[in-house]
Order: C-alpha cells, then sequence, then structure tokens
C-alpha cells in the first residue's frame, strides 16, 4: 500500500511540475481593468483573468507587468504577476 502512494506521489509531483513548464509568458502595459471580471487587457490588446485571490486595487491603468498564464478552456488565466511602475 505505502508503494502505490509513493508512486502515486511521485507521479503528482511530475504532472504540476510538467503543467508549470507550459506556462506562457506576456509583457505590457496595463490598458483596462475589469474589476467586476477581474480581467485585464494589456497595451497588445490580450485580456488575462486575474485569480480570484488578487489584490486588484494593486494595479492601475498603465502600469507595466510580467505575467505568467495557461490557457484554460480558450481563457488566459494569470499564474503569476510581477508588477512595475
Amino acid at each position: 500500500m505505502r508503494r502505490t502512494i509513493s508512486a502515486i506521489a511521485a507521479l503528482a509531483a511530475l504532472a504540476a511540475t510538467t503543467v508549470a513548464a507550459f506556462a506562457e509568458i506576456a509583457e505590457g502595459k496595463i490598458k483596462s481593468i475589469d474589476a467586476d471580471a477581474f480581467v485585464i487587457t494589456l497595451d497588445d490588446g490580450k485580456s488575462y483573468k486575474l485569480p480570484g485571490e488578487f489584490d486588484i486595487t494593486a494595479i492601475t491603468k498603465d502600469m507595466t507587468v510580467l505575467i505568467a498564464y495557461d490557457a484554460v478552456n480558450g481563457e488566459n488565466q494569470i499564474t503569476d504577476m510581477e508588477l512595475s511602475e
């Protein structure tokens, strides 16, 4: 039983690192912020969904951001964001 649990844990860890490897990167200035939908649009016209726990008051229009995101069901979901002014 312990061997099976260890094997499952190892596979889960491998899957987690594999998924992280497929994250995309985007950089640009925030063109608009939809606080109700938790979506930002960058100056290139692409939109990205913020995580629900994100403090949306920490970002402003024209702020430069570097984001990592995953495309899930046609939506770009932000997994990490670096802010600069």
